[in-house]
């Protein structure tokens, strides 16, 4: 819903709160990664989506989210990486 709405510092502010209550779950971490990003704060994006992949180490999502937001911080060369290895995971031809 705040996704929908783009209400990405709500979503995040509840998300944390379920992520404190049960931080082995990647699926709400993963989620508030994708508020984190979409919000532009891309150091708490990081720090999220690397407690992801130290969790599960092949959720292709994560891997992708993660080269986008090294991306966006200008960081190509530690991008390239995970952004290869998400499009291995997809099936998907790598450069």
């Amino acid at each position: 819903m705040f996704f929908d709405a783009k209400e990405y510092v709500t979503a995040a502010r509840i998300l944390d709160g379920l992520v404190e209550e049960a931080p082995e779950q990647v699926a709400p971490r993963l989620l508030l990664a994708r508020a984190y990003y979409h919000s532009a704060r891309l150091g708490r994006a990081e720090t999220e989506l690397r407690a992801v992949l130290e969790r599960d180490p092949v959720e292709r999502y994560a891997r992708l989210l993660l080269g986008r937001t090294l991306e966006r911080q200008g960081r190509d060369a530690e991008a390239a990486p995970q952004l290869r290895l998400a499009a291995a995971m997809g099936g998907e031809p790598v450069e």
